[in-house]
């Protein structure tokens, strides 16, 4: 059984007003067994797709690499933006070597309302996927329900969104993003408004959907 340790600490701008939430890296990031073209930091995987998202919305330049200078780059992103990064999952169990949501066990989870009270301009959290077991809005809803807070729904096409109150109706929302990973492709190729995208434009992909997704909330 591998111990799956969360390999960075929270990156919190002292000015972030929205926090990105995912869970874990690939493992290879825990034990720095990286791949060409992986950056040491938060959403590194060169096989993931949030820092392409965001490097076609913002227009960038990143570089894919694993150097001091492109995680630089992501940094003066996050830090220009009021953009936060603060994963839900501190540690879990694995039985495979994967970065599958559904194989972690024994889990371990950071404290999501003790980062909001430490970072008091933070009004948006940013889900890298949905409710499904062991995503990041499953985690959360399940410490709100420990703490009594209710997480309630505001739209539920895709992404839904919800809303819960902290700190004398202090409001934070909650937009859960379609997964800039592969593994979310088939959710994305059976989505109505995907479906119609594509069949006005047959070049139009997942990862342009992602892109118009994304740009509306960052």
């Amino acid at each position: 059984m591998f111990i799956h340790r969360h390999p960075y600490k929270p990156f919190i701008p002292e000015q972030a007003t929205k926090l990105i939430v995912g869970t874990l890296p690939p493992p290879r990031f825990s034990v720095g067994n990286l791949k060409n073209g992986d950056v040491n930091f938060c959403y590194g995987s060169i096989d993931g797709q949030l820092w392409k998202i965001l490097d076609t919305i913002f227009n960038l330049n990143l570089k894919f690499e694993t150097t001091d200078f492109a995680i630089q780059q992501r940094k003066n992103f996050l830090l220009k933006n009021n953009i936060g990064i603060c994963d839900i999952v501190d540690s879990c169990q694995r039985a495979k070597m994967d970065a599958s949501d559904l194989g972690m066990s024994d889990i371990n989870l950071r404290d999501m309302l003790y980062f909001l009270k430490k970072s008091p301009l933070v009004h948006t959290l940013l889900l890298t996927g949905g409710n499904s077991k062991n995503g990041p809005e499953y985690h959360l809803r399940r410490q709100l329900k420990e703490q009594n807070i209710n997480l309630t729904p505001t739209s539920l096409e895709t992404p839904r969104i919800h809303e819960f109150s902290i700190q004398n109706k202090r409001i934070i929302k909650v937009v859960s993003l379609t997964a800039p990973s592969g593994a979310a492709n088939r959710a994305v190729g059976s989505n109505p408004h995907y479906k119609l995208l594509k069949q006005q434009n047959p070049k139009f992909n997942t990862f342009d959907f992602r892109v118009l997704q994304y740009e509306k909330y960052f």
